[in-house]
C-alpha cells in the first residue's frame, strides 16, 4: 500500500490519503481516519467483546461498537478540530436500543474487509473455497424438493414446483454468511469501500476479487462432482432433473441474464448492509433469508449458486455445453459484480460523504469552542 500520497491543504480539494476515511468533495479535509485508527477499533472491539461483563454495567459497556471509541489521537495531523468532531458524531453508535448509524455501518464495514485485505493468500482461498462447497448445500436440497413436488403437479404446473423448491435457496447462504466464509457477491461492495476512500489499491482488490472467485468456482465444482451424484445415487432426484433445473438458469437472452445477475448482486450487497447494521445473529439469519429467498423466489441468477447449478447439468444433465457454462458464468460474475459495486458502495459510500457535508453545516463553531473548552 502506498503512503506517499501529498498532504492535504487547505486551499483546494485534497487527495484522500491511503490512511482515511472518504473525505468530502469541499474545500477542506472530512475527519479522515487512520488505519491506525482502523486497526486499534478492530483490536478495542475484539479485547471488549471477549472480556468478563459484570452484572452490574450497562448494557452499552457489554455490546461495544467498533466506532464508539474515536478519540482525537485516531486521526491524522492534518485533520482540522472540526473535522474530528464531525466523524465522531456522525459514526456515533454507543447506544445498542437505537439503529446504528449510517456512517457507523460504513466504517464497520471499512474495518472488516481491511481485515480481510491483511489475511494470507492461504487464509483467502481456503475460506472462498469452504464457500464454494457451504453454497451448494443450496441446490441440493432445491433439487430433491423440486423432485419431490414435481411428482404432485401435473406437467403443466412444474413452474410452481420450481418456485417452491427455490424458497429453500437461503440455507447456504446463511451457513456461509454466519459462518463467515468469503462470497464473492457478499464481499465484493465490501472489498471495494476500502479502494473507493483509497486506503487499498485498485490492483490489491482485483487480486483479492481472483482468489474469492477462483475458490467459490472451485469448492462449487467439487460439491458438484460429490454431492450433487451422490444426491443421484441416493435417488432424491434424476438426471432429468438437474438437467432441467440447469436450463432454467440458461433459458434467457443474454442482456437478460446479465440484468438479472446486476439485481442479484444490488440484493447481495444490500444484504452485506443490513447484516453489518444487525446487533446479534437471529436478526442476521432472518435478513440473509428475507434478501436471498428473494433472490431464488424470482429466479434471479447468483454467479456462485448458478455455477453450481449448470456446472451440474455439464456433467450430469444432457442439453448444457463447455461453452453454455462458460459463457453464463463470465456474465453472471460481471452483473453480480456491477450490481454490488455501482449500486450499492458507490452510492452508500457518497451518503457517507454527503452525510458528513450536512453535519458540518449544521454544527456552528462556537459549539467546537466550547468543547475544547470543557476539555
Amino acid at each position: 500500500m502506498s503512503n506517499d500520497q501529498p498532504s492535504p491543504t487547505a486551499s483546494s480539494t485534497p487527495p484522500l490519503t491511503p490512511t482515511s476515511i472518504p473525505s468530502s468533495t469541499s474545500g477542506a479535509t472530512t475527519a479522515p481516519i487512520s488505519e491506525q485508527s482502523i486497526d486499534s477499533q478492530f483490536a478495542t472491539h475484539k479485547t471488549d467483546s471477549d472480556s468478563d461483563s459484570e452484572p452490574n454495567k450497562d448494557q452499552e459497556e457489554s455490546h461495544p461498537s467498533p466506532t464508539k471509541h474515536l478519540e482525537d489521537e485516531d486521526f491524522s495531523e492534518n485533520v482540522s478540530e472540526q473535522d474530528r468532531e464531525t466523524i465522531k458524531k456522525v459514526a456515533e453508535d454507543d447506544n445498542i436500543s437505537q439503529p446504528k448509524s449510517y456512517a457507523s455501518i460504513l466504517v464497520e464495514q471499512v474495518i472488516d474487509a481491511k481485515e480481510t485485505f491483511n489475511r494470507s493468500l492461504g487464509s483467502l482461498f481456503t475460506s472462498a473455497f469452504t464457500a464454494g462447497l457451504e453454497i451448494g448445500i443450496s441446490l441440493f436440497v432445491i433439487l430433491t424438493a423440486y423432485s419431490l413436488l414435481s411428482a404432485l403437479f401435473p406437467a403443466e404446473y412444474d413452474h410452481y414446483a420450481l418456485v417452491l423448491s427455490s424458497l429453500l435457496y437461503p440455507l447456504g447462504f446463511i451457513i456461509v454468511v454466519i459462518g463467515q466464509s468469503l462470497l464473492f457477491t457478499e464481499q465484493t461492495s465490501l472489498l471495494s469501500l476500502p479502494v473507493l476512500n483509497k486506503i487499498e489499491p485498485v490492483s490489491k482488490l482485483l487480486r483479492l476479487w481472483g482468489i474469492v472467485i477462483v475458490g467459490n468456482i472451485l469448492g462449487g465444482c467439487l460439491f458438484a462432482i460429490l454431492m450433487i451424484g451422490l444426491g443421484l445415487h441416493m435417488g432424491l432426484y434424476s438426471s432429468d432433473n438437474i438437467d432441467h433445473f440447469s436450463q432454467h438458469v440458461l433459458d434467457y437472452d443474454w442482456w437478460v441474464i446479465f440484468g438479472s445477475s446486476v439485481l442479484a448482486g444490488w440484493l447481495m450487497g444490500v444484504a452485506a448492509w443490513l447484516v453489518t447494521s444487525a446487533r446479534d445473529t437471529i436478526s442476521r439469519i432472518v435478513l440473509v433469508t428475507l434478501i436471498t429467498g428473494t433472490i431464488g423466489f424470482l429466479g434471479l441468477h447468483h454467479s456462485i449458486v448458478g455455477n453450481v447449478e449448470v456446472f451440474s447439468g455439464l456433467i450430469y444433465g444432457h442439453s448444457i455445453s463447455v461453452a453454455n457454462y462458460l459463457i453464463f458464468l463470465v456474465l453472471v460474475l460481471l452483473g453480480n459484480t456491477v450490481g454490488g459495486v455501482v449500486f450499492v458502495a458507490i452510492l452508500k459510500n457518497r451518503t457517507f460523504l454527503y452525510d458528513i457535508e450536512k453535519i458540518k453545516a449544521e454544527m456552528p463553531k462556537t459549539e467546537f469552542m466550547k468543547r475544547q473548552n470543557r476539555d
